[in-house]
């Protein structure tokens, strides 16, 4: 696992809860914290690069802008695990997923702006990898927390 030095740290804790809202976000960003904008974008690629970093985007509550999200659980064998986790994050309404240590050891979050687009999403995940049992468990109330990780 690469090593985070301090000022990758101090990118990383910056990013998660204070990301600017600008056309040139990195511009002011890198000003914070004292670097060059080219040398934060790189820093921030490396981290990607490395898997420190998984995306960089936008947190919004799906019902309010009249999205639905679902959480869905998978029986995944070990053999198709990377087929599997490939196909589902392939899906740009897919928010992330995990494995657990449990009969459904694939978990994942999916959010569109129809349930149809689910439901079809889920079928043609289902058919791509031979998985045949997701299961969909469709948000009944929101909660949204933030989840920080400071380093």
């Amino acid at each position: 696992m690469p090593v985070i030095n301090d000022k990758n740290r101090e990118i990383l804790n910056n990013i998660q809860v204070d990301f600017p809202i600008d056309s040139r976000p990195y511009k002011i960003l890198a000003q914070k914290l004292g670097l060059h904008e080219d040398d934060l974008i790189q820093r921030i690629n490396q981290m990607k690069e490395d898997l420190l970093i998984r995306r960089i985007g936008g947190n919004f509550s799906p019902d309010r802008l009249g999205y639905y999200s679902t959480l869905c659980a998978a029986k995944v064998p070990d053999d198709k695990i990377e087929l599997f986790t490939k196909t589902v994050n392939a899906y740009s309404g897919v928010t992330h997923n995990y494995k657990r240590d449990h009969e459904f050891n694939i978990w994942f979050t999916f959010i569109a702006s129809s349930v149809e687009i689910i439901n079809d999403s889920l079928q043609q995940i289902q058919k791509a990898t031979n998985i045949e049992t997701i299961l969909n468990l469709p948000a009944t109330k929101v909660f949204k927390i933030s989840a920080n990780f400071k380093l």
